[in-house]
């Protein structure tokens, strides 16, 4: 990137615009904290904002952490955190909130927007922690979420009474364990994106996803993405980002 008064040069000069300066400025910006280097121009390039992964955070960092976000953003998103770290930053931000399902830690807002529509689906009730993951991601990045849960292919009637909710999605996210099956069916039946995510859910065979994630990746159907095993957050984020698209956002700067 070109230095700073370079690129104050060019635009005194008139051959790059002010839009262009502060977009090449802004890719060098982060908070130097020690332990961490917030990048605190990520809203700007991506349209998000950094998350926190809260999981083996001293107590002191995870703490400093969401202080400087909420300071600079007004609001702050968390995954993985236990009731411990949700007690030590409710003593500092009573406004915070937990869920013990998703494990999401927030500091709301203003109130959202919701645009859009993304289905997240589930093969069964053991694997709505992780949806419920990526649901609340997509929701705190501005996307109206349907859930519909519990429609494994072991009742594929289940799915098949939803389908007209399902199809109407602009990113449908499909959440399964054990064989990974889930993903597949609804790949083979919408006409958007399917976001598949494996989850640990299953007997031993099930090796802790991998078998979900195997199938998932070797899916005979077309439209599919596959995450990591029980990345409910990668998932919710990428198709957040695939319903800006759809709905009219960009590239969110300005949604």
């Amino acid at each position: 990137m070109d230095n700073i008064r370079e690129i104050l040069e060019k635009v005194k000069t008139g051959t790059m615009s002010v839009e262009e300066a502060g977009q090449l400025l802004s890719l060098g910006e982060y908070e130097e904290m020690g332990y961490a280097k917030l990048d605190t121009s990520r809203k700007e390039r991506t349209g998000f904002a950094e998350v926190v992964f809260c999981s083996g955070k001293a107590d002191d960092h995870l703490k400093a952490i969401y202080e400087r976000l909420y300071e600079k953003e007004g609001e702050v998103f968390g995954t993985r955190a236990s009731r411990q770290q949700y007690e030590l930053i409710k003593g500092r931000f009573p406004q915070a909130s937990y869920d013990p399902i998703s494990r999401i830690l927030k500091i709301q807002g203003k109130e959202k927007r919701l645009t859009g529509n993304v289905a997240v689906c589930t093969a069964g009730t053991a694997d709505i922690p992780v949806a419920e993951e990526a649901a609340q991601t997509a929701e705190f990045f501005g996307t109206y979420v349907e859930r519909i849960y519990d429609v494994g292919v072991s009742g594929i009637h289940r799915l098949l009474n939803r389908m007209e909710v399902i199809q109407k999605a602009n990113c449908v996210i499909a959440v399964a364990g054990m064989e990974g099956a889930l993903a597949s069916v609804i790949g083979g039946m919408v006409s958007r994106p399917v976001v598949a995510v494996p989850t640990s859910v299953g007997y031993g065979a099930n090796f802790h996803g991998l078998s979900a994630l195997l199938t998932m990746i070797n899916s005979c159907a077309n439209g599919i993405a596959v995450v990591n095993i029980d990345n409910g957050y990668g998932a919710g984020y990428l198709a957040a980002q695939m319903n800006r698209l759809a709905a009219g956002g960009g590239n969110g700067r300005e949604f």
